[in-house]
């Protein structure tokens, strides 16, 4: 039960200070979220990826460009399981970058990956034909059919150009709802406000959206 965070604005911005709002935010979790981090983020058009096993809070966040765009997750790995820089996300391929917070349980999906969140997203892409909004909405049907039992499925995918997030949970309300905030300029979505913000607005619950 991860922490997630996608931040996207027209103009530049320092990825450290998000990164160290977001490391306080995992930190101070009622969940340890130190088996280890990663991001991804546009240089120069280009996605460049840091994958770390310390926790986000004990790692030196100070050495990031800046850029205008930005996506996160801090890991708290099931039974504290395969823990291993392989695991740890952001996900990709040569188009969408995916990150992933929730349990399931008695999954019955046949999908490649080390872990479930790959297999979650690779089974989402099959059902990629053009349109990633659409194989979200049909992949989580599926999924949640074929589950036993879905403590929380969250997921954030972007290509670079738009976020598609579906949200999905049974159970811990404050803790699995994801909060966003926006003006002309840019939008954040995080797994939870940054510390000391009041003003961010709730994501549904069971709902598949696009941020852009």
């Amino acid at each position: 039960m991860c922490r997630l965070l996608y931040v996207k604005s027209k103009s530049e911005f320092s990825i450290t200070e998000h990164l160290e709002k977001f490391a306080k935010m995992s930190k101070n979790s009622k969940e340890y979220q130190g088996h280890g981090w990663g991001c991804a983020y546009l240089l120069n058009n280009e996605w460049a990826y840091y994958k770390c096993l310390k926790p986000i809070w004990e790692d030196d966040l100070s050495n990031f460009n800046k850029t205008r765009l930005l996506i996160a997750h801090a890991r708290s790995a099931f039974q504290d399981k395969d823990i291993a820089i392989e695991n740890n996300m952001p996900f990709y391929d040569s188009k969408y970058v995916f990150v992933f917070n929730g349990e399931l349980r008695g999954v019955k999906i046949n999908s490649p990956g080390n872990i479930g969140a790959e297999k979650i997203f690779n089974f989402i892409k099959r059902f990629d034909k053009g349109n990633m909004l659409m194989a979200i909405k049909k992949g989580v049907q599926i999924i949640n059919k074929r589950t036993s039992y879905v403590k929380a499925m969250n997921t954030i995918i972007t290509d670079g150009d738009k976020a598609y997030v579906s949200s999905l949970f049974n159970e811990e309300e404050e803790y699995f709802t994801m909060r966003y905030k926006k003006d002309l300029n840019y939008i954040i979505i995080c797994s939870e406000p940054y510390p000391g913000e009041t003003d961010w607005r709730a994501i549904k619950n069971n709902s598949t959206e696009v941020y852009q």
